[in-house]
């Protein structure tokens, strides 16, 4: 499968850093995702104003250079980030962006019947979110957020320009010392493979859970 043993050490450290990046970064993604998402649908028009202005500036402009602003800029005003923070917290708030759309759609998609029928027994607005549309909306946001954390694993291969050895950065290494271009970048695709495989099949378990979960609610 691998092309030269001898180079594999330096790959796998560098799929070992950009594992522990993408799990901090979808962590922060999820976060992002949910306090956004749910300001989206919140009752106040400043939140849903804010939060809207907060996803299209995140998903109108390039992760790459909002990268750069964090590492590169904030240190001009006393801002000192690591390169592996910078990378988590953009990683983060661009991937969240994104995801707070997948969170927002899935509580609007619960059949708003469910919800009169709980404030109809007097329960609490909270206690009614967290106990009946969170639930099912969850189960519909997993296809969805495994799709995500797929793209965040992808992504992690531009925090390479911030230094932060990474499969992709020591990939580059390797090229630029040994000139085995073709031989490297097969190998770094086939980690990157195999790194993403096990969410690609969370994905599809997800998609046939979430596939029943609708099949029952339209039975019920």
């Amino acid at each position: 499968m691998f092309h030269n043993v001898e180079l594999l050490p330096l790959l796998m450290r560098g799929a070992g850093v950009t594992l522990r990046l993408a799990a901090e970064s979808i962590v922060a993604a999820l976060i992002v995702s949910f306090v956004i998402g749910m300001a989206r649908g919140s009752k106040s028009l400043m939140l849903r104003k804010a939060a809207l202005v907060y996803v299209e500036f995140f998903r109108g402009t390039s992760l790459l250079v909002q990268l750069f602003f964090l590492y590169f800029i904030f240190p001009l005003y006393g801002v000192q980030l690591s390169a592996e923070v910078t990378a988590v917290i953009g990683l983060g708030l661009n991937l969240g962006a994104y995801g707070s759309e997948i969170v927002r759609s899935a509580i609007e998609s619960i059949d708003a019947g469910q919800v009169e029928a709980a404030r109809s027994l007097s329960l609490p607005r909270w206690v009614t979110f967290r106990k009946v549309v969170l639930p099912q909306a969850v189960i519909i946001m997993l296809p969805s957020f495994g799709n995500l954390a797929i793209e965040i694993v992808k992504a992690t291969s531009l925090v390479s320009l911030i230094t932060i050895p990474e499969l992709t950065f020591n990939g580059q290494s390797l090229v630029y010392s040994t000139g085995q271009t073709p031989l490297i970048w097969a190998d770094v695709l086939v980690l990157y493979l195999l790194i993403n495989t096990p969410l690609n099949l969370l994905v599809l378990w997800a998609e046939r859970r979430a596939g029943r979960f609708r099949g029952a609610s339209r039975g019920v």
